[in-house]
């Protein structure tokens, strides 16, 4: 069932929680500000390489810095595409939280969407495969 939860070092939960950040990041309402919505779109890319590194049996580090985390697995490289969105992404890890940076602007905020949507798209295909 949804509700249903396993152990922290099942890479499938880890999917299913990058799967529910994407969820969070999708749904644009009425006052929310885009910076959670990327905010959440980072935590999506990042849930999901998690769960990638552990399929892999790779141990990855506490970072949100998504090109440290990328760097980990050396003997299965990942693909450049998913490097590239996934680093893009990482200038959202603490975008929810007040900043003088310039407020996210809604081509950024599909953007990040799309970038998150492909990493968890790619993961959910790796841990498919035997």
């Amino acid at each position: 069932s949804m509700n249903a939860r396993r152990a922290p070092d099942d890479p499938v939960e880890w999917l299913n929680r990058a799967e529910r950040s994407l969820t969070q990041a999708s749904h644009l309402l009425d006052g929310v500000y885009l910076e959670d919505l990327c905010a959440a779109a980072h935590q999506a890319a990042e849930k999901a390489i998690k769960a990638v590194l552990l399929k892999r049996a790779a141990d990855y580090p506490y970072v949100r810095d998504l090109g440290r985390l990328l760097a980990r697995d050396s003997n299965a490289p990942f693909p450049d595409t998913v490097k590239e969105e996934a680093v893009r992404l990482t200038r959202y890890a603490t975008a929810r939280y007040p900043s003088p940076a310039d407020p996210v602007t809604r081509a950024e905020y599909e953007v990040a969407l799309k970038h998150a949507r492909h990493v968890v798209e790619w993961a959910r295909r790796l841990l498919a495969e035997a």
